[in-house]
């Protein structure tokens, strides 16, 4: 099978000017390397094309008009599927646009659809949708512009963060307020440097997790879970962007099993109910933590996991269960297969 590759690379948009955090979800050249190496391995051929805009170049350049599939595929520079992790540089459905694109060609892709990208990445209607479905998560609010910040009313103390942001963007120690001065403070000085709305949630003091999933809909399952322990030298009581960032030093990733923990148990049940809810597809990783009680609570989704085979936290998790990094590739690609059309 011919499979295009979409990314973006974070040496790119340095180069352009922009900063290390508004950067840090894009990917290191070797994630691609090793991400093509495995499809080679698995007897595929790959095109590497890049971001959203050298995308619609490429399509544009080759099919003027959107065609069929079918009647391309035996151009040199068509594909059967794109194996796709472009995060997007802007906009609340940043992470659906490589996915709506290559919707116009008929082309499919990994990982979850357009709608689901977009939900996914609002963490409050994410939450929003779980919760409907019978998935525990912390009561919350959002605040849009600084007149809704009266308007929370939940018990101290509080958690806060972009709406839309990912590995940590937003978060430090400080995300954790005590009392209204502090929340509101917090959430003007957040409105104004991401430009888009806050989620204030409960916090939850308890264990925090990471559960792997691979498949979509009912054989959904999880891969494994790794708990995220914080080291001496971390940022305290948060999962913080510089504990992201500097996680080799700062934070230990554990093995954790269901078979030997309730808790953990639970809250692999957590992420695979949520998972369904919001209609993940071929792999992904749901964040859990638990509250007072040692109660597992859904708090975020990322449908489109970092893959870097040494570094990532999927990647980590599959190899700490004993399933090689060109597995994982292969199982994302053959969950994606199941939906092409001939």
């Amino acid at each position: 099978m011919r499979i295009g590759l979409t990314y973006d690379l974070r040496d790119d948009y340095l180069a352009m000017g922009f900063s290390e955090e508004e950067t840090a979800e894009f990917d290191r050249r070797d994630t691609i390397d090793a991400i093509e190496g495995a499809l080679r391995e698995l007897g595929h051929e790959t095109i590497r094309i890049g971001h959203a805009r050298q995308l619609i170049a490429h399509l544009a350049a080759a099919f003027p008009l959107a065609v069929s599939r079918r009647a391309n595929a035996d151009r040199p520079d068509w594909f059967d599927l794109v194996f796709n992790i472009c995060e997007g540089l802007s906009g609340l459905a940043r992470e659906a646009q490589v996915p709506a694109i290559l919707d116009v060609y008929g082309i499919p892709c990994t990982f979850s659809d357009p709608l689901v990208l977009t939900l996914a990445l609002h963490k409050g209607l994410t939450k929003t949708i779980v919760r409907a479905a019978g998935v525990p998560t912390p009561d919350f609010a959002v605040v849009a512009s600084p007149g809704d910040i009266a308007g929370v009313d939940l018990p101290f103390p509080l958690f806060a963060k972009p709406v839309a942001e990912g590995t940590g963007k937003g978060v430090t120690p400080a995300s954790r307020v005590a009392d209204r001065t502090a929340l509101e403070a917090l959430c003007r000085d957040l409105l104004v440097r991401f430009d888009q709305p806050v989620l204030v949630e409960t916090y939850l003091p308890g264990r925090e997790f990471t559960v792997g999933l691979l498949g979509s809909g009912a054989e959904a399952e999880t891969l494994g879970t790794l708990e995220i322990i914080l080291l001496e030298n971390a940022e305290p009581g948060v999962y913080s962007y510089i504990n992201k960032e500097e996680c080799e030093e700062r934070v230990e990733c554990r093995l954790v099993r269901a078979g030997d923990d309730p808790e953990v148990a639970a809250a692999e049940a957590v992420a695979l109910a949520a998972w369904r809810a919001i209609g993940g597809r071929d792999s992904g990783r749901i964040d859990v933590r638990s509250d007072g009680a040692g109660r597992p609570q859904f708090m975020e989704v990322n449908p489109i996991a970092g893959l870097h085979p040494q570094h990532s936290d999927l990647p980590m998790l599959a190899t700490a269960v004993g399933m090689p990094y060109r597995e994982l590739i292969g199982r994302i690609v053959a969950s994606a297969v199941g939906r092409r059309r001939d």
